[in-house]
């Protein structure tokens, strides 16, 4: 295995790490990302290179995602077929529990069930600074909702990778903090399994070292799910238009509601594909199609149900159709995510092995290098 550690304007605890790993795991390469930290923080990474890290750079800040896949194009390449362990800079990660991590997740590749091990923290127990259980509470909430299983620590960085899931890895969007929470959202979706396992806890200086933005951040935790959200929205929209338009018009509400509920579908299947699940480059259109059209059929019979009942219990038609949509929005979103827009697992992990085997051959880099990536240009 080798480890990584993305690192934004670092102090010498970044350099304390790399000795207590040194001792910990003699023999175990560290690649240290300087993610644009500037000439203030020239002499850590100096350090860094002299106690034996390879040191990667950012000639500018790109955000911890941008900073983790420079490091996973050169874990592939320069140490193909290794596990990567992921560790904060800050200190928040004892080297200890960073080896056990890793362990674990070269024993699950050598016992055929490989997975991504997750180092999670109690964040609940006292002593943990108010910024941060609030933040993680707020980001479990949020990624349940949006993911459909639950994680007892969303935003620890320490995460054991196999080999075979880093070109997933360097395939998955978002450049800042949005990157390592759409890993999460998903890697099961995907068919890729996790595992957790217990860390200690640290805050340094009450976590003031941290650049987690709790509100920022959990909004962009929980953005599929508000993406979806505001799809549902709009085909709400479209549906009680229709509906009221036909209802004025021809005073039939059977045929109204499912002229309504298709229009709206099409709008629907349209957004969720390209918008909220991405989804436009990675499946089959016709089988996705098929898929929503069957769920859209299941739901507008269930719509159509409760219509039909609310509103012959003396509900007024607007009312009906809001307690009705309520409903029905926790379903569709959850057969949408893991039925509908789903990757086969077994040819999602099929696709890393292959994309693996291809980026494995480029080659072997050396110890204690410097490089620098240029600016990203603007299109």
């Amino acid at each position: 295995m080798i480890i990584l550690i993305p690192a934004y304007e670092p102090t010498v605890t970044l350099l304390d790490l790399i000795r207590d790993l040194g001792a910990e795991a003699p023999g175990i390469p560290v690649v240290v990302v300087d993610d644009g930290s500037g000439p203030d923080h020239t002499s850590v990474f100096d350090g860094a290179a002299l106690l034996g890290a390879t040191v990667l750079g950012h000639a500018r800040n790109e955000g911890k995602g941008a900073a983790l896949r420079t490091g996973f194009r050169h874990a592939t390449s320069a140490f193909p077929g290794r596990a990567v362990v992921t560790a904060d800079a800050d200190g928040q990660h004892t080297a200890r529990d960073i080896v056990r991590v890793g362990e674990a997740t070269v024993a699950g590749v050598d016992a055929g069930s490989p997975a991504m091990v997750l180092g999670c923290r109690d964040t609940d127990r006292r002593g943990t600074p108010l910024r941060s259980r609030v933040g993680n509470r707020a980001a479990r909430a949020a990624f349940r909702a949006a993911a459909g299983w639950a994680l007892s620590d969303t935003q620890t960085g320490l995460r054991g990778i196999p080999s075979a899931m880093l070109p997933w890895m360097l395939t998955q969007r978002g450049d800042r903090f949005e990157y390592e929470q759409n890993v999460l959202l998903r890697c099961h979706r995907d068919g890729w399994e996790t595992r957790e396992v217990p860390i200690e806890t640290v805050y340094l200086e009450h976590n003031a070292s941290s650049h987690f933005r709790p509100l920022v951040d959990t909004l962009r935790v929980g953005l599929p799910l508000v993406l979806f959200a505001g799809s549902s929205l709009m085909a709400f929209a479209v549906d009680t238009l229709v509906l009221f338009a036909l209802t004025a018009l021809t005073g039939a509400l059977l045929p109204s509601i499912i002229a309504a509920r298709i229009a709206s579908a099409s709008v629907n299947f349209a957004v969720n594909r390209h918008v909220v699940f991405r989804r436009e480059n990675g499946g089959s259109l016709r089988r996705e199609a098929g898929r929503y059209a069957l769920l859209a059929g299941a739901l507008l019979a269930s719509n159509v149900a409760w219509m039909t009942m609310l509103t012959e219990a003396g509900l007024p038609l607007l009312p009906a159709k809001l307690v009705t949509e309520a409903a029905l929005f926790t379903l569709g979103y959850l057969i949408q995510r893991s039925v509908v827009f789903a990757r086969s697992p077994r040819s999602a992990q099929l696709e890393s092995r292959v994309n693996a085997s291809l980026m494995n051959g480029e080659g072997t880099g050396t110890r204690m290098e410097i490089v620098t990536t240029p600016p990203r240009r603007n299109p």
